[in-house]
């Protein structure tokens, strides 16, 4: 028997179409079965008949006529998963927090078995400080707005409500915020200069490779690079995404003739091995080290003009500061 339950639009919910909220909200359902349910009226919009593409607002009440089992039938069950690290927090507001991944931690969930990473450490931090309680929430979780690779290290934005993250999302969209980072490659490097070039990826080796001529199913690739240091041997550059595709900057950089070191995908097997032997080091040395917010709007225009940054530690330290002494 269809029964009435009505769902008020709360702040996290705010301002996305109905269809995409139901997406959520029924996330077992198809398409087909919402779109088909707005259409015999068994989900309506404040008493009215709804439309798919109609934007919600705080405030709106959406009416579901559909019979209890349908709605649990649909519906995942809400879990959240404690977390045994304490996330390395470089700022936080009511809005974002800024995260320093550690090397070897993994951005989000990679599915199947459970493996600690950023998302769920973050998820675990906001519900015991009381700044995310899941049960008052309809379909928002918070969530991470940029990724790393997990042998990569550095900073993180996670957005604690549904409007940060659609206002950071643009801004990353839009270039608005300056990613950077500290990476320490093979050979001299000299100058600050921009390079562009062709992405394309190999699925199955999970590897890019970077050219000079377009193709048809290339991406255009923009990296900024700026020596900071420079020895006959090896050079420390501040590297700034215009673009930011999978492995960018290790492609690019190899693609250069100036490989990360340590790098295993991209890099030189025997600076590899050197590196290895003396500083344990296995993976490569790329730290995302600066964020800088531009021409933010809304609720977030308080953090435009404000840098944050994470200083390299451990055997990245140690390796930077042998090579590069003053």
């Amino acid at each position: 028997m269809k029964t009435l339950k009505e769902i008020i639009v709360k702040t996290n919910d705010s301002d996305q179409r109905l269809d995409r909220f139901l997406k959520k909200y029924l996330d077992k359902a198809s398409t087909g079965f919402i779109y088909k349910m707005i259409r015999k009226r068994n989900i309506k919009l404040n008493n009215s008949r709804a439309n798919p593409e109609t934007t919600i607002y705080e405030g709106d009440i959406i009416q579901l006529y559909l019979a209890d089992e349908t709605i649990e039938k649909f519906r995942s069950e809400k879990k959240t998963i404690k977390s045994k690290i304490s996330p390395d927090i470089i700022y936080e507001d009511k809005n974002i927090i800024l995260i320093n991944k550690e090397v070897g931690l993994l951005s989000h969930g990679a599915g199947g078995d459970f493996t600690e990473n950023i998302v769920d450490s973050m998820i675990s931090y906001l519900i015991e400080k009381g700044d995310y309680m899941p049960r008052l929430e309809k379909t928002f979780t918070p969530a991470i707005c940029n990724r790393l690779d997990r042998n990569t290290s550095g900073l993180i934005i996670g957005a604690k409500n549904y409007e940060s993250l659609k206002l950071i999302n643009q801004a990353l969209k839009d270039q608005d915020i300056g990613r950077f980072y500290k990476t320490i490659v093979k050979g001299q490097v000299d100058g600050d200069f921009q390079v562009e070039g062709y992405l394309s990826k190999d699925t199955d080796k999970n590897k890019v490779e970077i050219s000079k001529k377009e193709g048809e199913n290339n991406k255009k690739v923009i990296t900024k690079i700026k020596s900071l240091k420079a020895t006959v041997e090896y050079s420390l550059l501040e590297i700034q995404l215009i673009t930011g595709r999978t492995h960018q900057i290790r492609g690019h950089l190899s693609s250069l003739g100036h490989p990360i070191i340590g790098d295993r995908k991209y890099g030189n097997n025997e600076t590899n091995e050197n590196f290895r032997k003396i500083y344990g080091l296995n993976h490569q040395w790329l730290h995302g080290y600066r964020l800088e917010f531009n021409k933010l709007e809304g609720i977030l225009e308080y953090l435009n003009g404000r840098s944050f940054t994470s200083k390299v530690s451990g055997k990245y330290k140690k390796i930077q500061d042998d090579l590069f002494r003053d």
